[in-house]
């Protein structure tokens, strides 16, 4: 086994960390650069084969049309991805596979079977279409990480309606926002969902939320603690989700959809402005998140994959419903935090289910990293092939903590970064299973990604390591294709930056390719006229052994333009004091230089999140400097 002095020299000569060997043999993707070249000079050719993997009603007439900014993909072909998530599972062999492994954070188990969840799909979907749902219609799910939310999205697709999950937490005045800008004219909720032994009151919220809502004809309850009453204030319209199941027949054919036909809706915050709805398609998201899932997750037939996301983000469309289904594998969810009932609770699930293959985020490792590496010690984890990233930067930190003491130093298993967003559907950036990692960058373009970074005027940036706008230069299958009711917002996006897609990010990259993504352009810090990103000094922060998290943010100032501050946490048995302070900014002067000390240190409890873990820094600097925070509907109870 590769000992810690051995990484830590290795990283201080190279920079990086080979793949295990085992790793690379096994690997789908063996030739990165000869598939990402393909992808390039011949993107339909490239597309076209991976869409021949799937199964059609009918074939598209051209694969490509892009009338700037909008683009269609598989012009004319008929399908509807529950046909291949599902219905191809029952002749291939998979009909008694597992496809759902579902965990409580009591310990409570259920498996499905893909032959189970289409008979549960079906049901779903013929008691949607009593209610009077159809092709095009918008229903909204606000509903806990269960199978009960996974098979409502799939009902949704099956008969053609238009889902829009609502993460199962936010407040009734953003969940009624997104029903009314979706005009969604169904609500399917629970009574209550469960985090950390808590109830959370999803009925309660839902109620306010559709309150004298007429586009709302329907909310179908899933009342998962038993029968109650009725809710009075639903004025007669909530069905029983288990009652609407019962009556309903287990046969259901697949509405026929156009591969452009929109599949769903996810609202995705901006720091400005309404929530924008991005809406996804049938045919292009399940072709590119299927090759994604395949050819950077790589897992194969026999893994068993797990998601720590939420259904409500895009990671868990991507990644717990739709690609693993299509692929034909088992995915293990789990509602609750991954850290209770015990601090052991996901080494716990790795040893008890065989995990393969686990998607995370960086949030998640940093929380494991805090409690020590006594927990890890206590599990075999020698199953896990296979660990990734993504949601916000990767600190080198974290990455040499989870690769010592996660993947056993390469032993066993190896850790990787990853960059996407909710309108990409799946990754453009990150480190194949064959890349040496580079602590601190996520990676390279994934094949059919065609990124680069430019200027504010639209000018590639060459020079290695010098920062710019992150942008996608064409779109591929799995990009979105509009903002939901706001199609000129849509087109902004297209021309921030004349010619390009504006991801709205800042990267650098370096000679040999690797990309690093600093951050949201608001988020890079100018001190004294130097460009300093905010995640190298939260970075830099959380390298110091006694710091968990960290946040900076910049602060107007007189003499250098911006100022500093950073908010830390600290890990259990540290305590705040001057000396900690002091401590920790010779630190960050010993990692960045002087430059790049924060002028400014507070220490806190938390720091706050999304829900899906990414830290608010704008509220931060809101907070500091008395502003508008603008939307904060995605911020974590």
């Amino acid at each position: 086994m590769v000992q810690q002095g051995q990484i830590d020299h290795l990283l201080q000569e190279t920079g990086q960390i080979e793949p295990p060997d085992f790793l690379v043999r096994q690997a789908f993707l063996q030739d990165y650069e000869g598939e990402y070249r393909d992808s390039m000079e011949s993107p339909e050719g490239f597309w076209e084969g991976v869409a021949s993997e799937l199964e059609w009603t009918r074939r598209w007439d051209s694969v490509f049309q892009w009338d700037y900014p909008t683009f269609r993909w598989f012009l004319g072909a008929k399908c509807n991805i529950t046909q291949n998530a599902l219905d191809r599972h029952l002749t291939n062999g998979n009909r008694n596979k597992a496809a759902f492994i579902w965990l409580g954070e009591d310990g409570t188990e259920r498996v499905f079977t893909y032959g189970r969840l289409a008979q549960l799909v079906n049901r779903f979907a013929n008691g949607l279409r009593s209610l009077g749902v159809g092709k095009g219609d918008r229903v909204v799910i606000y509903m806990p990480l269960t199978p009960e939310g996974a098979i409502a999205m799939l009902a949704c697709a099956r008969i053609g309606a238009v889902h829009s999950v609502v993460y199962a937490g936010f407040s009734s005045g953003s969940l009624r926002d997104r029903i009314l800008d979706a005009q969604a004219k169904v609500v399917i909720t629970a009574d209550v969902g469960y985090r950390r032994g808590n109830e959370v009151d999803l009925l309660g919220i839902t109620e306010r939320a559709v309150e004298d809502l007429d586009v709302v004809q329907k909310v179908v309850v899933w009342r998962r603690k038993g029968a109650a009453k009725v809710a009075a204030s639903l004025g007669g319209r909530e069905v029983d989700f288990d009652a609407l199941m019962a009556e309903s027949s287990v046969e259901c054919d697949a509405e026929e959809m156009d591969s452009e036909d929109p599949l769903y809706i996810l609202y995705t915050s901006g720091t400005t402005g309404r929530p924008k709805g991005v809406q996804h398609v049938h045919g292009g998201y399940m072709v590119g998140t299927y090759y994604h899932f395949k050819n950077f997750w790589d897992v194969k037939d026999n893994d068993v994959f797990w998601c720590t996301s939420d259904i409500g983000w895009v990671v868990g469309h991507s990644y717990i419903v739709y690609a693993p289904l299509v692929a034909g594998a088992t995915t293990i969810f789990r509602e609750g935090a991954p850290d209770f009932p015990h601090p052991g609770a996901f080494y716990e699930i790795i040893e008890k289910y065989g995990v393969n293959v686990i998607f995370t985020a960086p949030t998640a490792l940093r929380m494991l990293m805090r409690y020590g590496e006594e927990y890890p010690k206590q599990y075999d984890l020698r199953s896990l092939r296979f660990l990734t990233c993504a949601g916000e930067p990767l600190n080198p930190e974290a990455l040499r903590w989870s690769y010592e003491h996660i993947c056993g130093n390469g032993e066993w298993g190896h850790i990787v970064d990853n960059w996407w967003q909710t309108e990409t559907g799946g990754p453009c950036l990150g480190t194949t299973a064959t890349m040496p990692v580079k602590p601190g960058r996520v990676g390279r373009p994934m094949p059919g990604a065609e990124m680069d970074i430019v200027d504010r005027e639209g000018q590639p940036i060459t020079e290695p390591d010098k920062g710019g706008l992150l942008v996608i230069k064409r779109p591929f299958p799995h990009f979105f294709r509009t903002v939901f009711g706001d199609p000129e917002r849509y087109a902004r996006d297209w021309n921030t930056i004349p010619g390009v897609y504006f991801t709205g990010d800042v990267a650098l990259r370096d000679a040999d390719g690797y990309y690093m993504v600093v951050g949201r352009a608001d988020d890079v810090l100018n001190v004294a006229g130097h460009r300093i990103g905010s995640a190298e000094v939260e970075s830099a922060l959380v390298s110091h052994p006694s710091v968990a998290e960290a946040a900076v943010i910049g602060k107007p100032d007189e003499l250098r333009g911006e100022s500093i501050k950073g908010f830390v946490t600290l890990r259990v048995g540290n305590d705040p004091s001057e000396e900690m302070v002091n401590a920790l900014k010779l630190h960050v002067r010993n990692e960045l230089g002087p430059i790049a000390v924060p002028a400014e240190i507070d220490f806190t409890p938390t720091l706050p999140k999304t829900r899906s873990g990414k830290i608010m820094r704008r509220l931060l600097k809101a907070q500091e400097l008395g502003l508008d925070p603008g939307d904060i509907t995605t911020l974590e109870e």
